[in-house]
């Protein structure tokens, strides 16, 4: 367990690894143990001896397989986060679409990020590299510090409110954590809320109509996967395709298309932002949520320099401060603000299209 005053960072970032399968736990071990400061405190082999071994170890980070016998993932999570809502829970699962569908579950539940186990057909150190590449940097991003946030009277400046027109439209970029905050944030929104949302998420193909019809459930507003060639309308939110990006062309339609990745990333925040911020000519509310990397920086840059408005998420309630810290820290934020006052800031700066009893209504709690 930390002692008070530590970070992980300082000595070895000890994981608790479940999974029922011996083979799949001797290829995290081997992952694992490939990187020097990372130290398996526990591998178990279901979820009642992970839930176990979790109380008992105090680890900085949970790996976790979704489907075993007795105890499964699902419930996993959930009594993790009933115990300790910070500590980092990456998900194992199959890249199917069953998969896919209980993953989006367990981010739901609280589950921090997940990664894709290696293909069957794959042969052992074919899928412990791929396996390392995609695994690694998710542990280290989670559990180094993340950058300091911007001095005060820096955050100050760029909070104050500016005169600005009225937005046309919303757009959001969000990564690691994103499923749980946007969870959090749409469902807040009323069903009157004037404006089209727009929302890129990092994640695959496979996941994002799940997302999509998930959300739909939870919400008043309308949310689709995106299609190209729609036209976005307001109250209705729609989410870009994994592995297309998403763009808001000057006839304000939506235009996906696959071109080169940028930020590592496709959809890329900074493509639709960049896009919004010219067909609306700077009538652009941008959100950036949680998420790892800086993908955002340069579309709200952009958007900062048409006119538009800039709201991040603060640092208290990001899973990582990766994304919304780099536009706090570069000075571009007008607003930084807890996950729970968005939705509240987003309906102030619709304009006078709501009603004071929409307004209420996104807020109460």
């Amino acid at each position: 367990m930390n002692q008070p005053g530590e970070h992980p960072c300082t000595r070895k970032i000890r994981v608790l690894l479940a999974d029922d399968s011996a083979v799949m736990r001797s290829l995290l071990r081997m992952v694992l143990e490939s990187k020097p400061g990372i130290e398996i405190v526990a591998a178990a082999a279901g979820g009642e001896q992970a839930l176990a071994e979790f109380d008992r170890l105090r680890p900085d980070l949970v790996l976790l397989d979704i489907e075993m016998p007795g105890m499964n993932g699902l419930d996993v999570v959930s009594a993790i986060r009933r115990r300790n809502r910070r500590v980092p829970v990456i998900m194992c699962s199959t890249l199917t679409w069953r998969g896919a569908r209980i993953t989006i579950e367990a981010l739901s539940r609280g589950a921090t990020d997940y990664v894709s186990k290696p293909a069957a057909q794959r042969g052992f150190r074919e899928g412990m590299e791929t396996l390392a590449r995609e695994l690694l940097p998710k542990i280290l991003a989670l559990l180094p510090p993340e950058p300091a946030p911007a001095p005060a009277s820096r955050i100050a400046a760029a909070s104050a409110p500016s005169p600005v027109p009225a937005p046309r439209v919303v757009v959001l970029g969000v990564s690691t954590g994103g499923p749980a905050a946007l969870e959090t944030l749409l469902p807040k929104l009323p069903a009157s809320f004037p404006l089209p949302i727009l929302i890129v998420q990092h994640i695959p193909r496979l996941f994002t109509g799940l997302l999509a019809e998930r959300l739909n459930s939870l919400c008043a507003l309308r949310v689709r996967e995106a299609d190209s060639g729609v036209r976005p309308e307001p109250g209705v939110v729609d989410i870009a395709r994994g592995d297309w990006h998403m763009e808001l062309s000057r006839d304000f339609r939506l235009r996906l298309n696959q071109n080169d990745l940028e930020n590592f990333c496709r959809p890329s925040v900074d493509v639709l932002f960049r896009s919004a911020s010219v067909a609306t000519a700077g009538r652009v509310l941008g959100i950036v949520l949680t998420g790892m990397g800086s993908d955002g920086l340069a579309g709200c840059r952009a958007i900062r320099a048409a006119g538009g408005t800039i709201v991040v998420q603060d640092a208290a309630t990001s899973i990582i401060w990766g994304m919304p810290g780099s536009v706090a820290n570069a000075g571009l934020a007008n607003r930084i603000l807890p996950l729970d006052e968005i939705a509240g800031e987003m309906v102030r700066l619709a304009g006078p299209a709501l009603s004071r009893t929409a307004a209420a209504e996104a807020v109460a709690p």
